[in-house]
């Protein structure tokens, strides 16, 4: 029998990704996805519960797997409202963590973002932060928080502010070099190879920055070549 694994964001751009690396992989047999709205996908592996994700702490009796995988996330240009906004990427993953403490799944890998900080004076990285923080409190076993710089990849929408900025990333990536390699964008597709890595194995650090992630799935790929 082989895993099962929950996917949080499954219509997102890394969401999608990793939905189709699982299906391909024979260490899964099941896939359970919650989401507002279909994934377009009829698979055997796939059962796919369309709910309020906001109301997601109400489905704890089919929060069942052994790792979730959280890939919401949404940006201020698509989400201005301060509070919708939170509710999304604070609010969404404190659920999941929650229902993983409350259902001993002791394997959460979800994406946060890089500059997060609880502190923060900007709205965006303290949102991402103030999750991090909370989801840590739970203690579970493992828990890992990707923090990705730009994410880049074929959207099924287009996201202006993200377009220019992925044009100006592209111009000055030569530029970043030490302290500042972190910044240069990342593909969804290296996220996935390190979420999926992180499914199987430990890792020294929790909250995990663009260039280890990039390390980590060159590890997965290798591992699957």
């Amino acid at each position: 029998m082989g895993k099962t694994a929950i996917v949080l964001g499954a219509t997102g751009l890394t969401g999608r990704n990793l939905l189709e690396k699982l299906l391909n992989d024979s260490d899964y047999s099941r896939i359970v996805l919650f989401s507002r709205s279909t994934c377009g996908i009829v698979d055997s592996k796939i059962t796919e519960y369309l709910i309020d994700v906001f109301e997601l702490d109400q489905y704890k009796s089919l929060f069942r797997a052994d790792v979730v995988f959280c890939c919401i996330g949404t940006t201020q240009s698509k989400t201005p409202d301060k509070t919708i906004y939170h509710k999304i990427d604070y609010g969404i993953p404190v659920a999941a963590a929650n229902l993983c403490a409350k259902n001993n799944i002791n394997r959460f890998i979800c994406i946060s973002a890089l500059g997060a900080n609880s502190k923060s004076k900007v709205f965006y990285n303290r949102t991402k932060g103030e999750m991090e923080a909370v989801v840590l409190s739970l203690n579970l076993k493992y828990t890992y928080l990707l923090q990705p710089s730009l994410i880049t990849g074929s959207r099924n929408e287009f996201r202006f502010g993200e377009a220019i900025g992925k044009v100006l990333m592209d111009v000055l990536s030569p530029l970043f070099i030490g302290k500042f390699k972190k910044y240069k964008p990342i593909p969804s597709k290296t996220i996935v190879s390190a979420m999926l890595w992180l499914a199987d194995h430990s890792y020294a650090l929790q909250c995990i920055p663009s260039e280890n992630i990039k390390e980590i799935a060159k590890e997965y790929d290798r591992n699957r070549a």
